[in-house]
């Protein structure tokens, strides 16, 4: 029964991981707050060259 058991276990925790890897990523990637920054400094150059009003 034992080995049954832990047989059991380990195809159990395989399945897991490669379930885990073919899912797909459920957050976004993360941009550190300097990047967002950069960001938004080209977003504010690019709407005061080009109003959009």
């Amino acid at each position: 029964m034992n080995r049954k058991k832990k047989i059991n276990s380990i195809l159990k925790k395989r399945m897991k991981k490669i379930n885990a890897k073919l899912a797909p990523d459920s957050k976004p990637k993360y941009v550190s707050k300097a990047e967002r920054a950069k960001m938004a400094e080209q977003q504010d150059a690019q709407t005061t060259i080009n109003p959009t009003d």
